[in-house]
């Protein structure tokens, strides 16, 4: 029989590949793991959940169960479940957040590369845009985070299949919820009718719409992100003023259709951004166009509305997304195109959009990158 004290270190190597599913990390480094004791073929291990209700709890107890099971000698394992105490919590917290406290995650010193996604008005699909392109990054290995800072016309959650869905709290971090391996956090998870699958709307003033971004760049844990992508609203409103203020080293990425109309007003986004500090990057034309049967393209919001944009800006066109029923489709299922039918023309449009920002100047959060340009 195996030595009582190799097979407890054998167990403790395996726990450490046990990955908590919301946090990203090891259970042995969050102090989740308390006593492994093994007596004959059996072994004992005392885990530690961080909050009563755990949404992950029995995926990490399963996951716990297998890999203490992994270990030669082990026949049968025992788990001793337990909550987190308060101070268990704030040293968790605290150790997550490296010692800083209400501060913004990604400041002057964060290598995640931050980009704005902004349009001049709405109905243009920026935050479809949005989306894909997160979940695009994710796909090609990237770790990736959305901010849904449209506080008025939040869409992603339900653009990502996880309308209703509800952070968890651990003492006073905010765990977002992920879909597709993109972590996501939006004011739409925090109305209670909106969980419920009611109707509603967030009728708020200044000063509430800047706390509230605030509070989503300093109390949500998301890590370690290579991205972080920040849908704004339309327009050139208080958000987007807070959050050139906040995160002035953001990038930013102007959506319009090919419309003359939306075209002017798109600019005028970028512009506030500039005015802000922000760099504008480029310019994402969609519903570029429909092709039809025969081959043919109608151009159902006309032509030239991204490149006029671009020119103005002195930026480059980043791509053309044509008009796609399976766009749409995906959209109103919750299960982006990029990764549904990433052949379709508009999945394709996006996701070279999505490869060429992911290597685009210095490195992002120390990682190698997953995407490479075709």
């Amino acid at each position: 029989m195996p030595d009582a004290t190799r097979v407890v270190a054998a167990i403790r190597s395996a726990l450490a590949k046990v990955i908590d599913p919301e946090i990203r990390k090891p259970i042995t480094e969050l102090g989740m793991v308390g006593t492994v004791s093994v007596h004959g073929t059996v072994a004992s291990i005392a885990l530690k959940l961080t909050i009563v209700g755990c949404p992950a709890a029995a995926a990490i107890e399963r996951d716990v169960i297998a890999a203490a099971a992994s270990v030669a000698g082990v026949i049968s394992v025992d788990v001793q479940v337990s909550i987190m105490t308060r101070d268990e919590r704030d040293a968790l917290t605290e150790r997550l957040r490296g010692g800083r406290s209400k501060e913004l995650q990604f400041g002057p010193e964060s290598l995640t590369r931050i980009y704005a996604i902004t349009s001049g008005k709405g109905g243009v699909g920026k935050s479809t845009i949005t989306a894909n392109l997160a979940v695009s990054l994710a796909a090609g290995g990237l770790r990736v985070g959305i901010v849904d800072a449209d506080v008025f016309g939040f869409s992603v959650p339900g653009l990502l299949g996880i309308a209703g869905s509800t952070p968890t709290r651990v003492g006073g971090m905010i765990l977002p919820p992920i879909a597709h391996d993109v972590k996501v956090i939006s004011i739409g998870m925090f109305v209670p009718s909106v969980r419920t699958g009611e109707n509603t709307a967030v009728s708020w003033r200044g000063p509430m719409l800047h706390r509230t971004i605030q509070q989503f760049l300093t109390d949500v844990y998301f890590g370690d992100l290579d991205i972080l992508l920040l849908d704004l609203p339309p327009g050139t409103g208080d958000v987007a003023i807070s959050l050139g203020q906040l995160l002035p080293q953001a990038e930013v990425i102007v959506v319009t259709t090919p419309q003359a109309a939306a075209a002017d007003i798109a600019e005028r986004s970028a512009l506030v951004a500039r005015q802000t500090g922000q760099r504008v990057i480029g310019v994402v034309e969609n519903m570029a166009g429909f092709v039809q049967p025969d081959g043919t393209v109608l151009d159902i919001f006309g032509t030239g509305g991204g490149s006029a944009v671009a020119d103005r800006l002195g930026v480059p066109v980043l791509g053309s997304v044509p008009i796609s029923v399976q766009l749409r489709e995906g959209g109103d299922a919750g299960l982006p195109v990029v990764l549904a039918h990433p052949d379709d023309a508009a999945a394709a449009s996006i996701i070279a959009i999505a490869t060429a920002l992911s290597v685009r100047e210095r490195g992002l959060a120390g990682r190698k990158l997953g995407l490479s340009v075709t």
